[in-house]
């Protein structure tokens, strides 16, 4: 394998800056999704107990709770197992969920996990070098 210091710099400055854009791009989207898709998003989760307690204020605390918020969501409805134990979502809803608010949410996550990943790699080979 070789060194990262053997690329040519343009393509260095590309791998590298990757996960930044990838992580701008997934900050986009969840901001997108909390703006125009909330609504929707909530009336689908309209018996489960974090819709219940949160729903009134969810969208209306600002822009980081805002980020914060779909990234709850997305893991309650993407990996509900666990949640559906605690008790904090509705069996019945997430049979009931959109679709495409579901590719949404995976799409969102995807695009959040995908940077992680690029980025722990740029870390290694910065590290191996």
């Amino acid at each position: 394998m070789t060194s990262i210091d053997t690329w040519a710099p343009w393509i260095a400055i590309i791998f590298i800056g990757t996960p930044g854009l990838l992580a701008i791009a997934g900050t986009g989207y969840s901001l997108y999704l909390s703006r125009y898709h909330l609504d929707a998003i909530r009336e689908a989760l309209k018996n489960s107990r974090y819709i219940y307690l949160w729903g009134p204020s969810l969208g209306r605390r600002g822009l980081i709770w805002s980020l914060l918020e779909i990234s709850k969501i997305a893991g309650v409805v993407l990996w509900s197992k666990a949640y559906i134990r605690m008790g904090d979502i509705n069996p019945a809803d997430l049979e009931h969920f959109p679709p495409h608010l579901k590719r949404h949410l995976i799409a969102d996550t995807a695009l959040m996990l995908a940077s992680l990943a690029w980025l722990i790699l740029v870390v290694i080979l910065l590290k191996l070098k």
